[in-house]
């Protein structure tokens, strides 16, 4: 279940400068995201619903997109349009209207995040009109979307002509760069070898997951690409969403099919598809650079000298640098014969730190 947002906030709008990536949305593991009726009171989360320009004649927009208009106790989006809209679909605008776009982010995201805290529904409306376009890839929307995740609110959408961008709008994720896997082979060996393809994949993955396949897709991709992988589960039509790690959705999926099935109108729920929509893999850490013999004698000495035992000043020395001990011991002691110009003792014991 999804936290009240009755406690401070204010941190969250922080995170849209600091969190270019839009990693600020991580969540509670297996929380249903069901889309409901909001009356603007601080006792139930605040609703965020994400809703696209339609391209072209207004008329041609989903009976939802007009109902989201009349109901919401804030639109956020261009001002102009959003009146336009509005008159063009015969609605009232009855909420209160914030500008928010790439100009204004820094303004209107603590507006409608203030505005979530206090349990109203919030629509937020993109101007791209285009039906191939990721609307909320934009003018800040996708940090705003992590954000109200990470403040607990329920994210839902007025649905996107492309199934697989209406879930990665709501998912919460980076939507800068992504890719749609389509749907795993159903075979185990096909699957696993699919996964290692994309394993190291930093771009954000959109699986379609068949109906009755979700406990086994989440368990496989939580193998194949880690179970501490972010990942969002979006049910039809974004009515219902699960949001969490890959094992901790893998482990309650069987409750949250059962769940998603009871939010969206019952069993027909179970026979129509999901979109599971993970988190790229992260950077590779850089390889740190190794330092040389010389170096590593220099350090210890430098140890040695500001009061370390030999033994302690080895083992700190080879733990900072990544290195077995025997390593830095034999830099000790090739040093310590070239300084005093003998050839190294062949017969003297190598690979062994003093006290070891």
């Amino acid at each position: 279940m999804d936290e009240p947002l009755d406690h401070p906030s204010d941190d969250l709008t922080d995170d849209l400068a600091d969190d270019p990536a839009g990693r600020a949305g991580e969540h509670l593991a297996g929380s249903a995201d069901v889309s409901g009726d909001v009356s603007g009171t601080a006792d139930a989360p605040g609703v965020l619903v994400l809703a696209g320009r339609p391209a072209g004649d207004a008329g041609g927009a989903p009976a939802r997109l007009g109902e989201e208009l009349a109901a919401a106790d804030v639109v956020a989006g261009d001002p102009e349009l959003l009146r336009e809209l509005a008159r063009a679909l015969d609605v009232p605008l009855t909420g209160r209207v914030v500008a928010y776009g790439e100009a204004e982010e820094d303004t209107g995201a603590p507006e409608v995040l203030g505005a979530l805290r206090r349990g109203a529904r919030v629509l937020l409306l993109t101007d791209a009109g285009s039906p191939s376009a990721v609307p909320w890839a934009s003018g800040g929307r996708h940090r705003l979307v992590a954000a109200a995740v990470a403040a607990g609110a329920r994210v839902t959408a007025v649905p996107w002509p492309s199934p697989a961008v209406t879930a990665l709008a709501v998912s919460g994720l980076p939507v800068d760069r992504f890719c749609v896997e389509g749907t795993l082979p159903s075979g185990a060996t096909e699957r696993a070898a699919r996964l290692a393809e994309v394993a190291r994949d930093p771009r954000t993955l959109v699986f379609h997951v068949p109906a009755g396949r979700l406990p086994e897709t989440l368990g496989a991709v939580a193998e194949g690409l880690g179970g501490k992988r972010r990942a969002t589960v979006c049910g039809p039509e974004a009515r219902a969403v699960w949001r969490g790690t890959l094992a901790d959705l893998a482990a309650g999926a069987d409750a949250d099919a059962a769940d998603d099935a009871d939010a969206v109108g019952g069993s027909a729920a179970g026979r129509e598809e999901r979109l599971l929509v993970v988190a790229g893999a992260e950077p590779a850490a850089e390889p740190r650079e190794r330092p040389d013999g010389a170096e590593l004698a220099r350090r210890v000495a430098a140890r040695e000298a500001a009061g370390e035992r030999r033994k302690e000043a080895i083992a700190a020395v080879a733990r900072d640098a990544g290195l077995p001990k025997r390593q830095v011991y034999d830099a000790v002691v090739a040093a310590k014969d070239g300084a005093s110009g003998e050839a190294p003792d062949e017969s003297r014991p190598v690979g062994r730190a003093e006290g070891d």
